[in-house]
């Protein structure tokens, strides 16, 4: 899979952690490979309420280790709602903390939460010296939310539900921010191409941008050069 990515061009991949035990194997691959490979460390909305303190202080620990760029997976789901809400709130405000400690920008998830993840986002200083203060994985809101977010110093990231005619808010989105405000994601192993239980790789990261390019009036080869600006600009702060 990590060959099928570089032989299609692939320069980066972010992978993030959504607890403890992934956060570890994030960081594993990106030792592995640190030419291709950033790790982000983080818990997940889902598991806000599984952490102990002892968690929590590995996880800190973890955000130092040079191969990690960023806090993440992060943010709040009132979709699903695997953990309490309060739960989900208190950790979200705990690894904003946490990011800002250790000068990291923080990957977040929103689904169905837009109100609370857009009020905690900008009241949240950001890490000291970061040119921009995080990212919004998956994007799911609509045009407005976008622009304020990136306008206060967060990337909005889009993953292949961009490219369905139904995903309003975020191809209004997408049509609407100015170059080096996004990035290109897959969501693996979620929102796989082609039918239930087709694999998800880092080469979908390719209909992503491709997407892109059709509802920006551009190239795929455009959209490529202003996510990679945007993310050296995310990482080296």
């Amino acid at each position: 899979m990590i060959e099928r990515a570089r032989a299609a061009g692939l320069t980066r991949i972010l992978v993030p952690g959504y607890d403890l035990a992934s956060s570890h194997a994030a960081v594993a691959l990106a030792e592995a490979y640190p030419d291709l490979i950033d790790a982000a460390v983080g818990i997940h909305p889902h598991f806000a309420d599984r952490p102990d303190a002892a968690d929590w202080a590995e996880l800190a620990t973890l955000a130092a280790h040079p191969r990690v760029v960023a806090v993440g997976e992060i943010g709040l789901d009132f979709f699903r709602n695997h953990s309490p809400r309060a739960a989900q709130e208190a950790a979200l405000e705990r690894q904003l903390a946490m990011a800002a400690d250790a000068g990291l920008p923080v990957l977040v998830h929103d689904r169905e939460a837009h109100d609370a993840v857009r009020s905690a986002l900008l009241a949240w200083p950001g890490p000291p010296g970061r040119a921009v203060r995080g990212v919004l994985h998956c994007y799911s809101g609509d045009a407005p939310l976008a622009l304020e977010l990136a306008a206060s110093g967060y990337l909005i990231s889009f993953a292949l539900p961009v490219s369905f005619s139904s995903a309003h808010g975020p191809r209004d989105a997408a049509a609407a921010l100015s170059d080096g405000t996004f990035l290109v994601e897959t969501d693996s192993p979620w929102l796989a191409p082609g039918a239930a239980g087709a694999r998800n790789e880092p080469t979908t990261a390719l209909r992503v941008a491709a997407a892109l390019a059709r509802l920006r009036g551009t190239t795929p080869e455009a959209i490529a050069a202003s996510a990679a600006k945007a993310y050296r600009v995310l990482v080296s702060g």
